[in-house]
Formats: structure tokens, C-alpha cells, sequence
């Protein structure tokens, strides 16, 4: 139990740290005043004030965090900002949130999963520049008999050069475009001989195992691999090519996680590999056993992933807090305080269905359900 808690928690720590710093580094940049700045919710296990009055504190329930900003009783509601000027004297009205100019108030929300992204880019940036990265290529060793690969025309000692308009840079990378692909056919280009080849292949679906053990519906093509002429090729990347490639690796998984999330909706991908907190428990003590390297590779994906959720527009995400700005632009007012209140009441919905379902998927994950 421990193996997988204590991972967890210093997992969640770091991602939900860096999110709500982000929050109040423009805050503060902007002169926003902050009085609490929590990793957790609930009772506070331990915490300090600093000199400009902010209490940090880690409370006992560690499945996210908050900044509250000085003043307000909904820090992102701008429907009564009448009530808030005659509350407040002149020199305390500089310091809320609600008063700060458009652009800011969205700078200080967008801050919390830009700074998430930036945990991802730094972590692949320092693992190319420090370990490398493989750009060992992907040869063909072996078609399974009537397998969809041999089925679509893939042979022997054809080089995956694409998959899905993807470039296979590394041999490593063959089993993360499988799997993330939501199409029926995937679209492999391949080098043979002196030509390339487009061949689409119909993968089956298979309750198999992934790499840690974990029971997952895979995306099987029939295909064995090696690496061309036998050679390894892992090079330590410089920094300029260590920037491409970590900012791409941060793109890459945003566009495919937000393709696999659509084809979710639209019934085209597998539901049941959407996890919640118990899953994501058990994988970074699965992943803390393989070493620090690792781990931190798993942290850079969370972070993305935290960033990314928080993005959608709906209401009580830094998503949906940046749409009511984006309707304040448009219309030259805030949402009525009414109006808002719906809006939140339908985020709050959909937020209890997804933790629902996330669950429900861990339990089964877990034996449990």
C-alpha cells in the first residue's frame, strides 16, 4: 500500500504545487493580494504565513489545491464588482482580483496550466539534454501469420517511417501511435527497398496487459520489431534540439489526448482506459519501482494532463472561468450573477459524472466492481 501511496502523494504534491503557483505568480506579478495557497483540500495538517500575509498550508484530502485571492467570495465573479467598491477602502481595492483589468484576470487563470506544461517541457528538456533520447529505427522482424498487419500488406524488413502522419523517429514510438490512434485504419508508411509504401491496417482490439501488468484493451497490429542493422542509436540531444523535442512531446500529447477524448464522446475510442486518482495511485507506484527517471517521466505526463483538463470550458475549471471572459469580451459586460451561478451549477454536474465514472473505472481496474 505504502508503494503506491507514497508515490502518489509526491506526485500530486509537485504537479498541484506547480499548477497553483502559477495561479499566484501572476497574481502577484499583477498585485492581486493572496491570502491562502493550499496543496489539498480540507482540515490544515501544518502551514506558515510569509511576510506579505499568504498562509501556505497542506490539508488532509491531497487530490488538488487552491489560491484564494484577498477579498473576494467568488474570486471569479465580476457581477458585483458595485458591492465590492463600497466594501473596500482605495488601497485595498488595488489588491482584488475582481477590479484587475481583463487580460490580467485571464493571464492569473491561464497562469495554473501554463505552468503545467512548463513542468513537462522542463522534465523532457533535462532528460534528452542529460540521458538522451533513441532515434533507433523501427525495422519489421516478423509478421504474425493472418494477423491485420499481413492481412494489410506489411512485410519483413519494411522500415515504419509514419504512422498516422506521425513520424516514427524512434522504435519506441511504434507502440504510443498504435495505441493513441482512434481511427479503425491506421495509416503506415513504411520504406521498402528503395520505396515508400502507404498501407492501412485494421488493428484489433485485445484485452491484453501493458508494461507494468495492468489490464488494458490494446490495439494490436501483429508486427514484431528490431532495430535496423542491429544498431542502438541513443544520442544526447544539445540544447536547441533538446527544446524541439521536449516542446513537441508536450504538443503531441495534448493534440492526441484531446483526439482520444473526442473519439471517447463519439464512441470511438475505449471509455474504460479513462482513469481517476486510485489509477493514477497505482500506476506511479508501478512507475516509482523503475527508478527516478521514470517516475519523473510519468510526473511530466500528469502535469500535462492536469493542465490540459483544466483547460476545458467548463465552469469551476480555469477552463470555464476563462470563457465568462471570453463572453465579457464579446458582450463589453460580465455574465449576470444568475446567469453564472447556472453555469457552475451545470459544471458542477459534469464534474460529479466524470469523478463517477473515473471511479467506477478504478474499481474494475482494481477487481473491486
Amino acid at each position: 500500500m505504502l508503494n503506491y501511496l507514497i508515490p502518489f502523494i509526491v506526485l500530486i504534491l509537485i504537479v498541484v504545487f506547480i499548477h497553483e503557483y502559477g495561479h499566484y505568480y501572476f497574481a502577484k506579478k499583477y498585485g492581486v493580494g493572496v491570502t491562502d495557497f493550499s496543496i489539498g483540500f480540507g482540515k490544515e495538517i501544518f502551514g506558515w504565513n510569509d511576510k506579505s500575509g499568504t498562509r501556505w498550508k497542506i490539508c488532509w484530502i491531497p487530490l488538488g489545491g487552491y489560491v484564494k485571492f484577498f477579498g473576494d467570495r467568488n474570486v471569479f465573479s465580476q457581477a458585483d464588482q458595485e458591492k465590492v467598491l463600497r466594501k473596500y477602502n482605495e488601497e485595498d481595492r488595488k489588491k482584488l482580483f475582481a477590479l484587475k483589468p481583463l487580460y490580467q484576470r485571464a493571464l492569473i487563470v491561464f497562469g495554473g496550466p501554463l505552468a503545467n506544461f512548463l513542468l513537462a517541457f522542463v522534465i523532457f528538456f533535462s532528460i534528452y539534454i542529460s540521458v538522451g533520447k533513441d532515434f533507433t529505427p523501427a525495422v519489421i522482424n516478423e509478421v504474425q501469420e493472418d494477423s491485420p498487419a499481413m492481412i494489410g500488406g506489411l512485410k519483413k524488413n519494411d522500415i515504419i517511417l509514419e504512422i498516422d502522419g506521425n513520424k516514427v523517429k524512434s522504435i519506441m514510438e511504434v507502440s504510443k501511435y498504435i495505441t493513441m490512434s482512434t481511427d479503425d485504419v491506421i495509416d503506415f508508411k513504411v520504406k521498402r527497398s528503395y520505396d515508400e509504401l502507404i498501407v492501412k491496417i485494421k488493428p484489433d482490439l485485445i484485452l491484453s496487459t501493458d508494461d507494468l501488468g495492468n489490464k488494458i484493451n490494446k490495439r494490436m497490429v501483429g508486427i514484431k520489431l528490431g532495430a535496423f542493422n542491429n544498431e542502438i542509436n541513443h544520442v544526447k540531444l544539445g540544447p536547441a534540439k533538446s527544446i524541439y523535442y521536449a516542446a513537441h512531446e508536450v504538443y503531441y500529447v495534448c493534440i492526441s489526448s484531446l483526439k482520444y477524448i473526442g473519439a471517447m464522446i463519439f464512441g470511438k475510442a475505449d471509455t474504460s482506459q479513462l482513469g481517476g486518482p486510485i489509477r493514477i495511485a497505482k500506476i506511479s507506484g508501478q512507475v516509482a519501482e523503475f527508478g527516478i527517471l521514470a517516475f519523473m517521466t510519468i510526473i511530466a505526463y500528469i502535469s500535462i494532463s492536469l493542465g490540459l483538463v483544466n483547460l476545458f470550458p467548463i465552469p469551476m475549471l480555469d477552463g470555464g472561468h476563462l470563457m465568462f471572459y471570453a463572453f465579457e469580451k464579446i458582450l463589453g459586460r460580465p455574465l449576470s450573477e444568475k446567469t453564472q451561478e447556472g453555469f457552475f451549477r451545470i459544471g458542477l454536474f459534469l464534474l460529479l459524472c466524470l469523478m463517477f465514472f473515473t471511479t467506477v473505472n478504478d474499481l474494475k481496474d482494481l477487481g473491486l466492481f
